[in-house]
């Protein structure tokens, strides 16, 4: 196998970067937001917070809320036919 060179953020220049005009302070509402269990929400990475961010390859996927793990949310998603559990702050959910 080939050994990997880097960080899961290597060769996302696009989805991990914000247009002009979104650049600096995020919003503390979005930050501090709150689902219900069986809500669907979509996966929209915030750059500017590492911390509870998924791997890239989710990026704009639809998931449903399965529960809370300490701050942050556990979001089910179907990836090609396995479901998989992704554990992800509030941050970078988006309420559908």
């Amino acid at each position: 196998m080939v050994k990997r060179i880097g960080t899961f953020r290597t060769k996302t220049r696009n989805k991990l970067s914000k247009e002009y005009r979104r650049q600096g302070k995020i919003s503390i509402s979005q930050y501090f937001q709150k689902f219900e269990q069986g809500d669907k929400v979509a996966l929209k990475a915030e750059p500017a917070v590492q911390k509870g961010m998924y791997y890239p390859k989710f990026y704009g996927k639809v998931g449903i809320i399965e529960g809370m793990q300490g701050t942050n949310y556990k979001v089910a998603i179907t990836d090609k036919k396995k479901e998989k559990i992704l554990i992800v702050h509030p941050v970078h959910l988006k309420k559908l």
